[in-house]
Formats: structure tokens, sequence, C-alpha cells
């Protein structure tokens, strides 16, 4: 990171926009910031404008899903080409959060570390091994290359994105025990969550790209296909969601008390209600037909739901999905346990993801996963200097 010169009263960072997949955010290059910290923190919230509803003094969105950074630079790894780090700015709490890693901003990593000279562009196609510091794992992007430049014009169009782009796919296969070190942490496939309400839910908790804790819908009292203005707004349901959160962040060792989820892991688990597929109205107005999708799928993180699907959810969700005895498995269509590409129904469309796994007795999940991945889009808006406040880092 540069010096700077205390007389003035802003300093300048380089900065880019990305979208990856179905969000946005931005994207920094690592020495161009200081090393992990309260600095590094203070710089990163005040460029998105956190925390305040509007993020009206920053970058940010107003949403969650674009409210995200990712930090790149030469991976200190051998088998790795570039270090990536997730952070997840909160909207209106003075929160940065790193505990996970986000598959729809990964998807903008190796376009963006080729674009920077990071990587040697190979035509048609570069492979960028990425490592993951939230998870330590490493995820393989497929970049489409022309000219030297990632490629951003194709025909694949992913939904809760206008038009279409070209496809970068990304390999999640070595994603398994994200967080844990385990597909399966408490070593079942299912077991009772006990409400203070006196109910018992049956759930899954699993770990793959990002630990989820999975219930069916119909046993909160839901139908599925929820949306987020409905359910954001809903106060008896998101505490309810915030429980189920807290109780299987206390089994996971994520939190010591489940009331405290929030301060203590904010970010995982992701929370997923599922359902059989249905016909439903999205999140953009546009109908979606029940064949259109195996099961139906809402995920929640920080409390609120997403408006689309993320892409670490999605992967977490496509091995539940093969696991026998999970609640995702009972929900999944009987075809679509043996197709490789799964198909998942979430508040703006369907997202097709890749799954194979075949039996084995080796492993506690039942199942060894030969193929896990998504293809995505990604498209840089924009380069630039974003400019922090001295005041805002002179103090830290």
């Amino acid at each position: 990171m540069k010096s700077f010169d205390l007389a003035e009263e802003q300093m300048g960072v380089r900065v880019s926009i990305v979208r990856g997949g179905s969000s946005k955010g931005l994207y920094f290059l690592e020495n161009d910031l200081p090393p992990a910290g309260a600095m590094r923190d203070a710089i990163l919230k005040k460029a998105m404008g956190t925390p305040d509803v509007m993020q009206i003094d920053g970058l940010g969105g107003t949403h969650l899903i674009t409210s995200k950074i990712a930090i790149v630079g030469p991976s200190q790894r051998d088998d790795a080409d570039v270090d990536y780090t997730f952070a997840q700015a909160e909207i209106d709490r003075d929160v940065i959060d790193y505990s996970g890693n986000c598959g729809n901003i990964s998807a903008g990593v190796g376009p963006f570390a080729i674009d920077a000279g990071l990587v040697r562009p190979m035509e048609p196609t570069t492979v960028v091994r990425i490592h993951n510091t939230n998870t330590g794992k490493i995820v393989v992007a497929h970049v489409p290359v022309k000219s030297g430049r990632a490629r951003v014009v194709g025909s694949l169009a992913i939904a809760g994105v206008p038009g279409t782009g070209a496809e970068v796919f990304m390999d999640y296969s070595g994603s398994i025990g994200a967080k844990t070190g385990k597909a399966l942490p408490t070593g079942a496939a299912n077991e009772a969550i006990n409400l203070e309400d006196g109910r018992s839910l049956q759930v899954s908790i699993v770990d793959v790209a990002n630990t989820c804790v999975f219930v069916r819908a119909e046993d909160l009292g839901l139908r599925g296909d929820e949306l987020p203005d409905e359910f954001n707004t809903d106060v008896q349901l998101v505490s309810l969601m915030r429980e189920i959160r807290g109780k299987a962040a206390v089994r996971l060792g994520f939190t010591s008390e489940w009331k405290n989820v929030d301060q203590q892991s904010p970010f995982l688990p992701f929370v997923v209600f599922v359902a059989p597929s249905a016909n439903y109205v999205t999140y953009s107005g546009q109908k979606t037909k029940d064949e259109d999708c195996d099961f139906l799928a809402r995920l929640i993180f920080m409390n609120r739901m997403h408006e689309a699907m993320a892409g670490t959810g999605s992967m977490c969700i496509a091995s539940a999905s093969r696991i026998e005895g999970s609640v995702v498995h009972a929900v999944t269509q009987a075809d679509a346990r043996n197709r490789s590409t799964l198909r998942i129904g979430h508040p703006n469309g369907v997202m097709n993801v890749h799954v194979e796994a075949k039996p084995s007795n080796s492993h506690p999940e039942g199942v060894v996963f030969e193929r896990l991945g998504f293809p995505r889009t990604a498209r840089k808006i924009m380069d630039g200097t974003v400019y922090i406040p001295l005041e805002t880092i002179q103090n830290v």
C-alpha cells in the first residue's frame, strides 16, 4: 500500500467494480490495501458505505449481494495462481465478515486476475487456480480469453442477470468440508433441532463450499416459493431463521450460545429451506413452471433472503441432494438424483449446477463427488479510484 500525505484529507485506492454471477462487488489488488486488520477493515467499510442502509457515502448498492468485496493477489501456495479473500460488508451494521466464501464473487476473480496481469492469459481458455483464504480451499475457474483479455460476450444466460455473457465454469470439487473439514460436520445426514416454542425440526447440516443448515419449508409452515420482500419484512419468520441458524452454529462450534450468533458468527451457517418443485413467480415477475426445476430453495444469510442463489450455497445444496437421508435428498425429484445437471428453483429463476457422485463406503456421507461446479458469467464494470477520508483510519 502506498504512503500518503497526512496534510491531505483523503487517500485514493485503486478498485474495480465487477459483477460476478448474480452478485456485484469491489475488487482490490492485495498490495493496494494494508495487511489484514482494523485499518484494512475501516477502509473497506468506508469504500462500501457501511454502516448505512442506503450506503449513500460509498459504492455499495444497499443489498447484501451488492455489498461484497474480493481482495486478490499472487498466491503464496504452489498449487494456486492467486490468493483471494472474500469479505462480506454488512449494510446497516458496522461489520466486515471473513468467515466464508462467495461463489458468485469467486466467478469474477479469474477474469479480474487475468486482466490485472496476475495470471498469464492462454487462449481459448485460461485455467485459474484460486486459493480462497477464507476456507483454505482451491477453486478452479475456467475463463474464456480473447486477445489477452477475459471474454465478456457470450451466449450464457443466468437467472438474476439481464442478457447473456461468456461462460466461466467454476469447479468446486475441492471444497468439501470448506469450514469444518467434513461434508457432514456432525456426522449425521439429518438430526433434530428443538425450538424454544417446543417444536422439533428435522434438519441437515452440510459443509461444502460454505456451511448450510437445511430444513423443509412445510415444517416451517411455508410454501417454499416465498420471495425476499415477503420474508424480510416478517419479523417472526426472520427470528425463527435466526434461532435455527444459531442452534446449528452451536453444534458446529461457531458460537457458544445461539442467541449470540449475530455477533459471533454473522455469516455462517446459511439457512436454506427447500420444497418440491412448483409453479411460482420470480422476484423479477417472470413465471417459472414446476417442470423447469427439480426443487425449490430459498437461502437466508445475515438474516435476509438472497435475491437469487449464492454460488457456494448452490454447491452445498447440490451435494446435499446426493446424500441419502438428507432434507434436500428427500425433496429432490427421483430422476434428478442421477442426473449430472441439477436445477435449483430460487427467487429469481432457475440455476443449473453440475454434480456427479458415486456411492462410497469409505466416506461418512456415503458418496464421493467426482464433479461439482456451476457456470457463471462475469463482467468488469469499472476501473477507478475510491477515496477514503484519512480520518477514517487515523484513529484505528
